[in-house]
């Protein structure tokens, strides 16, 4: 078997698309003004904004006024949390927060900090073994002191996908802040805020097609929160900050493709992960998808095999050539076991064989036979060597 390149790690990272490349390059060297200078530097710089802010507006179906630029998904997450927490307890409201164990680590690290050190009081509600939420679930945890909800609209591990829909008719009712961390789904799942019924999302460009260092806040009308990054006024007062200008117009851009490219795109990535599951569970024994069968990610497929490590069965790809993940890429080369799927009921061991593959606009069908048999190869080669040393 002839050596291949195979990229299947597309939740980690995307290559950033050439014509979002180029549609940034002016703002790095002809139009470098600053946003908040009055001069036609600024006016030019300002318009390029609020130009992508209308842009992703239409996408998000909010008004442009609702989006805030920051630098990314974690520093969405922080602001939404953080600011909104703030601000409802000292009007009064409650101190109580409602979270999932299957977060990415900047909403579950910023709600234990929160907990830790500003006195709020955390619920984490349960997940069944493919990690969602029930409404029921959700309703149980309410209570007259809460504040907030964050779940996670698709996990970037094992890909499952939240009912955000019928869990925000349970935080409307109550009439509690919903957030999600939307990062995942950006570029695939719709982003319609009013067919959701989030108030706050959050998003990274680089997760579609799009530059790194760039990502958003949806905050709805009405919802105050105070800036997690204090100085001048931009963002209407919610982030300070220089606006990376660029970056702002390559997000817009990237956004604006992913979705008129949308369902070419959906159909590409289907096809690559149901081939990718199809064969991996077929060719290699002993191996189990995790998360959802069907409401998942259309790029997204992760599973476990018993008796391998995670980790080396990592090494044994990238020597292949293949680029993956064992879960979160935040995880990446730590021995712990992913705290998602031990929420998920799993055990220890079990929860350290995960891996990840994500398939992307240049992923082939060769791409996935070689990923299918090379992975087969790997985890076999791995299971002989532990028996081999227990023997």
């Amino acid at each position: 078997m002839i050596k291949r390149n195979v990229y299947l790690d597309h939740s980690a990272t995307t290559p950033t698309d050439p014509r979002v490349l180029e549609a940034m390059m002016p703002y790095f060297s002809e139009q470098y003004g600053n946003a908040s200078s009055v001069h036609s530097y600024g006016r030019q710089a300002e318009r390029a904004i609020e130009d992508a802010r209308q842009t992703i507006a239409n996408i998000l179906n909010c008004q442009p006024t609702e989006i805030v630029f920051t630098s990314g998904g974690s520093e969405s997450d922080n602001l939404a949390i953080r600011g909104c927490a703030m601000v409802a307890r000292a009007a009064g409201k409650g101190n109580h927060l409602i979270t999932t164990p299957v977060e990415h680590p900047a909403v579950t690290r910023t709600v234990q900090q929160l907990v830790d050190y500003s006195g709020f009081i955390s619920t984490i509600l349960p997940v069944d073994e493919v990690g969602q939420v029930t409404p029921e679930s959700l309703e149980s945890a309410v209570r007259d002191d809460t504040i907030l909800a964050s779940i996670v609209y698709a996990n970037n591990e094992i890909g499952t996908l939240s009912p955000l829909s019928q869990l925000s008719l349970i935080t409307r009712q109550y009439r509690i802040a919903f957030h999600t961390d939307a990062v995942q789904a950006g570029g695939q799942m719709t982003l319609n805020v009013e067919e959701l019924g989030v108030d706050m999302l959050s998003l990274s460009a680089h997760k579609f097609y799009g530059p790194k260092g760039i990502g958003l806040l949806y905050v709805r009308d009405g919802i105050d929160l105070i800036p997690s990054q204090s100085g001048g006024s931009h963002e209407r007062g919610r982030r300070a900050g220089t606006q990376n200008t660029p970056g702002i117009v390559g997000m817009a851009k990237a956004l604006e493709l992913a979705y008129s490219e949308h369902a070419s795109r959906i159909a590409h990535f289907s096809t690559m992960r149901d081939q990718l599951i199809d064969g991996i569970l077929s060719s290699t024994s002993h191996s189990h998808l995790s998360g959802h069968l069907t409401d998942r990610l259309p790029s997204h497929a992760s599973f476990v095999f018993d008796g391998v490590d995670g980790n080396k069965l990592l090494m044994h790809l990238d020597m292949k050539g293949i680029a993956a993940s064992s879960g979160s890429a935040c995880k990446t080369g730590n021995p712990e076991p992913s705290g998602v799927l031990l929420a998920l009921g799993y055990d220890r061991e079990t929860a350290l064989s995960s891996l990840r593959l994500t398939v992307g606009t240049h992923t082939t069908h060769e791409d996935i036979d070689y990923a299918v048999k090379s992975i087969s190869e790997s985890v076999e080669a791995l299971r002989k060597l532990n028996s081999t040393v227990l023997h």
